[in-house]
């Protein structure tokens, strides 16, 4: 399962995902992300257990589509994924404090 938790920044938003990005569970990350069409989105991969290719084709698929992609926090599993694909070139990927305080907005989203 994948939950996805949003911070509106106004010209931003920052995605906190938490669980698999995998098994299907990446409609939940495309519909936030794709809401935010126009703004740069910051996905956090600090609490993503793990990325199968589906996961991964969800994050190219909206950076071709036009939705310019941070990626932050990415676990030590994920990032060496990120990294064995090549991808690291193909994303901005950083660092911050995950843990900070934060008042997130929910963003809900129903796949068919």
């Amino acid at each position: 399962m994948l939950n996805v938790e949003g911070k509106d920044l106004g010209g931003a938003v920052i995605l906190y995902c938490q669980g698999q990005l995998a098994n299907g569970n990446e409609t939940r990350l495309l519909c936030a992300a794709l809401g935010s069409f126009g703004r740069d989105v910051t996905v956090d991969l600090a609490e993503v257990e793990c990325v199968d290719s589906a996961g991964l084709g969800a994050l190219i698929a909206l950076q071709a589509a036009g939705v310019y992609l941070k990626l932050q926090n990415p676990g030590p599993a994920v990032r060496e994924l990120l990294l064995n694909r090549g991808l690291d070139s193909f994303f901005d990927i950083g660092e911050t404090d995950s843990r900070e305080t934060r008042d997130r907005t929910w963003y809900s989203c129903h796949a068919a």
